[in-house]
């Protein structure tokens, strides 16, 4: 039993994160001391992602195909069956209550009472092309007795919860499905993008305090508000990096590239924070005069974007209810999160305290020094997720795949034996009454 333990328990689990500026492949697995470690990376520049959705089908299975070969190669492990993350701006999320009437209030209420109710949250009726990604309980309440989170074990009749339930697109799904299928691949598992941030950058503390993690990504800022360890409020604004780029195309008049290379190397949120003004030089089209452009300026266009996605996540958090219960404040990840002086641009404009959120809270001593990147907070988030859900259900990942080789293997001889022993039933009386030298030239003959 123990060994068989430790073999689920070392199992290597492979996240995907699908993004709009970059596809990352994380190949870990838990230490005998509970931490994650990281055994490969490949991270490979997404070309046919566009806010967070797959907008080219060959240029995404191509990215996904580098970035697993590269994980492959660090892990030496062969990748069968990967962990991906959701995103974009379909996402929507609302609130439901689902009651239960048990039999009578002597049995406890059991586990298969809350599968069941949760189950009942599948059958809503949603928009079409809408399916459910995530149905997550917030309390329950036993004969009128609210406030309970944990009823398994309790007596009672009447059993309420209320449910905050996280809605997508079925064609965006399906067009990840279809991505990885094309590699090669087997999706075990699929969560939505800032969960998955959240289980790498919050502690339990800051969810129990109450917390907003904002994922300010390439296409879009995922917003997740945490209070009383629970998820309260899920959002997606459709803002992210690639517009604050776009905008320093536009304002400092250059090419796309240099714009991404600008906000990288000089960018700031807060233009008040630059001092020295340094005078940026940038080359010239073809022969034409180089360009001079100045870091208040570039920093100036910055702030202005950084703030109305500011705008944005604090109508969400006034229109979650919790403004006054976020204790933790905000918490910053994402490749948006490396911005020079963010953090203080986002407690000066929203009045809450905030950090910078880095992905390092489950993992291992000695982790590769690169993931210690606001940029890598999903894709550990999803490792996390991946090796909760491969301990809880391990079989469910390997059955399908031992089955279809069995069969192969099985089936394909049988015709083959079968012809044989009919023919050999037929024939073994003549064969036997016969001579050897007839027995051996009737082959010539027939042939």
């Amino acid at each position: 039993m123990i060994d068989n333990f430790h073999k689920k328990r070392n199992e290597v689990v492979v996240a995907l994160d699908i993004g709009t500026t970059k596809v990352c492949a994380i190949a870990g697995r838990k230490n005998e001391h509970g931490k994650v470690e990281i055994l490969g990376i490949g991270k490979v520049d997404s070309l046919g992602v566009s806010r967070g959705v797959v907008s080219n089908i060959d240029k995404t299975v191509q990215a996904i195909s580098e970035a697993v070969k590269s994980a492959e190669k660090q892990s030496g492990q062969e990748v069968k069956v990967v962990y991906v993350g959701i995103a974009g701006q379909h996402i929507k999320s609302l609130q439901h209550r689902g009651i239960l009437t048990r039999d009578n209030d002597y049995d406890e209420i059991s586990k298969a009472d809350i599968d069941k109710l949760i189950n009942d949250m599948h059958k809503l009726v949603l928009p079409p092309g809408d399916k459910i990604l995530h149905v997550i309980p917030q309390e329950y309440t036993i004969d009128s007795e609210q406030g309970i989170t944990d009823p398994i074990g309790m007596s009672g009749v009447r059993l309420e919860a209320n449910f905050h339930i996280i809605t997508g697109q079925i064609t965006a799904s399906s067009n990840i499905n279809r991505c990885i299928e094309r590699v090669g691949l087997k999706i075990a598992d699929m969560t939505l993008e800032p969960i998955a941030s959240a289980a790498a950058v919050l502690s339990d503390e800051e969810k129990e305090a109450g917390i907003a993690l904002v994922d300010i990504g390439g296409g879009t800022t995922d917003i997740t508000i945490f209070h009383e360890g629970i998820i309260r409020h899920t959002a997606v604004i459709p803002f992210g990096g690639n517009v604050i780029t776009k905008d320093i195309k536009d304002g400092c008049t250059v090419m796309q590239e240099q714009a991404e290379k600008l906000k990288v190397r000089f960018g700031a949120a807060l233009g008040d924070e630059v001092f020295d003004n340094r005078i940026i030089t940038i080359p010239g089209l073809k022969g034409r005069e180089p360009k001079e452009i100045s870091e208040k300026n570039l920093a100036r266009i910055i702030q202005a974007r950084v703030e109305e996605i500011f705008d944005y996540v604090l109508w969400e958090i006034r229109r979650s209810g919790l403004e006054r219960h976020l204790i933790g404040g905000i918490v910053l990840t994402g490749g948006g999160a490396l911005l020079s002086h963010i953090e203080q641009l986002c407690e000066f404009h929203t009045g809450m305290s905030t950090r910078i959120g880095l992905p390092i809270e489950h993992l291992a001593h000695g982790y590769v020094e690169k993931v210690c990147s606001p940029i890598y907070a999903t894709s550990i988030g999803l490792l996390i997720k991946g090796i909760q859900e491969a301990e809880r259900n391990p079989v469910i990942i390997e059955e399908p795949v031992v089955e279809e080789v069995v069969e192969e293997v099985v089936e394909a001889p049988q015709p083959e034996m079968a012809m044989a022993d009919d023919d050999s039933g037929k024939w073994y009386e003549q064969i036997f009454k016969k001579t050897k030298e007839w027995f051996e030239a009737e082959p010539d003959s027939e042939f």
